[in-house]
C-alpha cells in the first residue's frame, strides 16, 4: 500500500499540496485507496485505479448517475484517467458491517434504511448503461465450473448450462432497474455530517440494467455478515410493500433464483481472486457461501440446478478450496 509515485504531483496540482497520504484500502479488483490530509484538516479519498488494468469511466459515470437521481455516491474532487489516479470526497469510516458489530441493535434500523434505499432507486427507470442478460447471467454462473470445481479436483458433467436455461426467463422479464451488483452491509457508508445524512454507497462501477429482486438478493443473502432469516424475510416485505405495484410471486421466485445465481457465482470468483490472483484470504468465505447455496438449492425454481448438484458435485467437494 505505498502510495503511486504520481500522486504528491497530481494533489498538488489540485489544491493538496504537501497533503499526507495514509493506506485505508484495497479491495478484489486492482484498485487501491488511501486517505488524504490536508494541514487544515480536510479529506478526501485518493483512488488508485492503473489505467492498464481498471478503466474507471464507469465508476465516474455511475456515481454521476446516482448523485442526479438524489443518492449519496462519493463525487471526484479531481480526476487524472490517464494516471488512473481520482481523488474522491471521504465518506468517514462508519461501514456498516463495524458498525453493526459494536452496535447489533442499530441492525434493523440499518437494514430498513438499505431497503428503502433500493426501493426508491427502483422506482426511477434504469439509465442507458449495459442489460444484465442472459449471456452475463450465464458466463457469471460458469465461474463455478470453471474455478471452483477444477480448484476442488471435480471434472464438470454435462449439463450444467442446460439446468440454468430454464430459469432465465423468470429474471429477465419486467421493467429493468439500475443493478449495483455488490450491494451489501461492507459497501454501505453510515453518513452524518453537514451535507451528508443517511447511507453512502461504494462499489458500484460495474452495474447494469437487471431485475430488481439482484440487489436486494445480494444485501439479504450477505457473504461477510449474517443476516437472520427472519430480519431477510422481514426486509423482503418491506421492500415489497414499497413496491405495490409489482408481481410479489413473481418476484419472489427471481429473487431466489438470482440469489442463487449470485452465491454459486462467487463461488468462482473468490477461488478465482486465490488460484489466479494469489489473494489468499477468499477460500475462508466458502463454508458460508456453500451455507448460502445449500438454502438457496431448497428453493423450488432451483429444481434444474439443484438436481445437477445433487448429481455430479459430491459433499466433499462442498468444504471449500483448501488454501496451501
Amino acid at each position: 500500500m505505498i502510495p503511486p509515485a504520481a500522486a504528491p504531483a497530481f494533489l498538488a496540482e489540485h489544491g493538496w499540496a504537501g497533503a499526507r497520504i495514509a493506506p485505508l484500502a484495497g479491495d478484489a479488483s486492482f484498485r487501491r485507496y488511501f486517505r488524504v490530509h490536508a494541514a487544515d484538516g480536510s479529506t478526501a479519498v485518493l483512488m488508485d485505479a492503473p489505467p492498464d488494468k481498471e478503466d474507471s469511466r464507469p465508476f465516474l459515470a455511475i456515481g454521476r448517475t446516482l448523485a442526479d437521481m438524489g443518492f449519496s455516491a462519493p463525487q471526484p474532487l479531481a480526476v487524472d484517467l490517464g494516471q488512473g489516479l481520482i481523488l474522491l470526497e471521504d465518506f468517514g469510516d462508519a461501514r456498516v458491517t463495524p458498525v453493526l458489530a459494536g452496535a447489533p441493535e442499530r441492525e434493523r434500523g440499518i437494514y430498513e434504511q438499505a431497503v428503502d434505499i433500493l426501493a426508491a432507486l427502483h422506482d426511477q427507470p434504469a439509465p442507458d448503461v449495459t442489460p444484465y442478460d442472459e449471456v452475463e447471467l450465464l458466463r457469471e454462473a460458469r465461474l463455478f465450473p470453471d474455478w471452483y470445481l477444477p480448484a476442488v479436483g471435480v471434472a464438470e458433467a454435462p449439463g450444467y448450462d442446460a439446468a440454468w436455461a430454464p430459469l432465465w426467463p423468470a429474471v429477465l422479464t419486467g421493467a429493468r432497474v439500475l443493478t449495483l451488483r455488490d450491494y451489501h452491509a461492507d459497501n454501505l457508508m453510515i453518513l452524518d455530517r453537514p451535507g451528508l445524512r443517511g447511507l453512502g454507497l461504494l462499489d458500484f462501477q460495474d452495474a447494469l440494467a437487471g431485475h430488481p429482486a439482484y440487489d436486494l438478493a445480494s444485501l439479504l443473502q450477505d457473504i461477510r455478515r449474517i443476516v437472520s432469516p427472519a430480519l431477510e424475510a422481514a426486509m423482503l416485505d418491506r421492500y415489497l410493500a414499497a413496491r405495490p405495484g409489482i408481481d410479489e410471486a413473481a418476484f419472489r421466485t427471481a429473487y431466489d433464483i438470482l440469489g442463487a445465481q449470485r452465491n454459486i457465482k462467487i463461488l468462482g470468483v473468490f477461488t478465482r481472486l486465490y488460484v489466479r490472483d494469489g489473494k489468499a484470504g477468499y477460500p475462508a468465505f466458502h463454508p458460508r457461501l456453500w451455507e448460502l447455496v445449500h438454502r438457496n438449492l431448497e428453493r423450488p425454481a432451483l429444481a434444474p440446478v439443484a438436481d445437477w448438484f445433487a448429481a455430479h458435485v459430491p459433499a466433499s467437494a462442498r468444504n471449500g478450496v483448501k488454501v496451501v
